[in-house]
């Protein structure tokens, strides 16, 4: 081992001894967040209008602040937005990170000065901790590639915006800037095919050490390079070893990879969102990811089987239990107070205190992480089937990752009044709403990483056989017009015409 890996390793060892403290004391360090959270947002207008001054202890909080969601924060972002300060946040936003909701389209969440170190602090410190558990470092040797959305900002407001990757980009430490791949120019390119050939291009001849991104874009690029080599991704790239990711569940591309890499590459799995960075994998064989209860971010948890009632349980960290997926609710130093990002979460530990992402709160598809919601879906089918001047009479759309042949898509399993004379027809028209009610979906087709929508008819009655045959029939029971999953897909299917 070289002087400057001995000199990294020691550096991971510190980093990991200046954690322990955090880790070791996750409620006096969460304690601590909540009430210096409070005082220095007590003269914002949400300060004000929910009398922070008053809060003592986390029951006045529970009290005075409500769990919201984006549609309830609106009225405050869209003030900061056009340029007031002291609304959620002392001062003013350093940028607004636009990301699509899986509940409320477009959203607009505010990144402080505060808030920014954090994201790129838990980054770092998921390598260090890589490093610090297996004292390997081989991987810093060779070139970093990130795949990531574009760094080009938007100031049309009085705040700069852009994607949570791209802002991310513009505060990589000198050290990784020499060594990042793709080049500044390449990232910024909207053709999403035409970037990953760009990519492709000035990566294939490089010594690849880190490969970072979401699987499915990861996999697009894999894919290409094993098309113009004809080698294995350990034959181009023989010192590539290391593979961070995060966005989507990795489980269903894990043969995939592993057939396009052609070795095993060890991992970390990372849960950064735009609201702030809430856990990473700090240890290769554990199933959880540490969370991060020291990063500006105090949490909240409400069981989801209750997370509708009119007044649910809410719950400090303290105070949860091992094995229930809870609904997250987030309290940030960017200005996000009792805030329901939408995920669910499971304790598998609370020494430390270690989640796995269960799924959403509300039903969605975003196997890809397109996060298109069922206001979307239903919008795409009213409009296709007003133009076409046919009744459409129940549907549910599921990804199809792994198909037969061919790309991944979405597939629509459709129960019709009237089989539509000419099903391509109608599966492009539908296709072609999609693509207009969300842009990431629209950019995965474009982008070669899906194929068009995929429509599977189902026989009259078949959504009430398949209710029937798993107990639901009649009442308030439905079938869920989207799934991230195939359970529900997978039995409609036995109720299609081909079966």
């Amino acid at each position: 081992m070289g002087i400057i890996a001995n000199l990294i390793v020691l550096y991971s060892n510190r980093v990991h001894k200046k954690n322990n403290f955090w880790i070791k004391n996750p409620i006096i360090a969460q304690n601590k967040l909540l009430e210096g959270l409070v005082k220095k947002a007590k003269n914002t207008q949400f300060g004000i209008d929910h009398h922070f001054k008053n809060i003592k202890t986390y029951q006045d909080y529970k009290r005075l602040v409500p769990i919201v969601d984006y549609e309830d924060l609106k009225p405050y972002i869209e003030k900061t937005l056009e340029g007031q300060e002291n609304i959620l946040w002392p001062g003013k936003p350093l940028y607004f990170c636009k990301t699509s909701g899986t509940t409320s389209g477009e959203k607009y969440i505010p990144i402080s000065k505060e808030s920014m170190p954090f994201h790129l602090k838990c980054a770092k410190d998921a390598i260090l901790s890589y490093i610090h558990e297996s004292g390997k470092t081989e991987f810093l040797k060779g070139k970093n590639m990130f795949i990531q959305g574009s760094p080009v900002l938007d100031f049309s407001k009085k705040s700069p915006i852009g994607r949570l990757s791209g802002i991310v980009a513009h505060h990589l430490p000198w050290y990784l800037k020499s060594n990042n791949l793709p080049s500044y120019e390449t990232n910024c390119m909207d053709d999403w095919e035409k970037k990953v050939d760009k990519i492709v291009a000035e990566t294939i001849d490089e010594d690849m050490g880190i490969i970072s991104g979401i699987p499915p874009w990861v996999q697009m690029y894999f894919e290409k390079i094993n098309s113009i080599r004809n080698q294995s991704i350990a034959q181009v790239f023989p010192n590539f070893s290391l593979f961070i990711y995060g966005g989507v569940n990795f489980e269903p591309y894990k043969k995939r990879f592993l057939d396009l890499i052609g070795k095993h590459v060890p991992s970390i799995e990372t849960y950064p969102a735009s609201e702030g960075f809430i856990a990473y994998q700090n240890k290769q064989n554990d199933k959880g990811l540490l969370l991060c209860v020291d990063h500006g971010i105090f949490y909240e948890f409400i069981p989801a089987q209750n997370y509708f009632d009119q007044n649910p349980p809410r719950l400090s960290l303290e105070e949860i239990e091992m094995g229930v997926d809870y609904a997250l609710i987030l309290n940030t130093n960017a200005g996000l107070w009792g805030y329901s990002i939408g995920d669910t979460v499971r304790f598998v530990s609370r020494d430390p205190y270690k989640i796995v992402v269960s799924g959403r709160i509300k039903h969605f598809t975003s196997a890809f992480g397109e996060h298109v919601i069922a206001k979307e879906v239903e919008e795409a089918m009213k409009k296709c089937v007003a133009t076409m001047e046919m009744g459409v009479n129940e549907f549910h759309v599921a990804p199809q990752i792994s198909p037969v042949k061919g790309l991944p898509y979405h597939e629509w399993l459709i129960e019709f009044e009237e089989l539509p004379q000419n099903i391509k027809k109608f599966s492009a028209l539908l296709d072609q709403e999609m693509r207009i009610q969300n842009s990431y979906y629209n950019d995965l087709i474009e982008g070669n990483v899906l194929q068009p929508l995929v429509v599977n008819p189902i026989k009259k009655s078949g959504f009430r056989s398949y209710m029937k045959s798993v107990g639901k029939l009649g009442g308030q029971n439905k079938v869920p017009r989207l799934a991230n999953d195939r359970k529900i897909a997978d039995l409609l299917t036995q109720q299609a015409y081909d079966k």
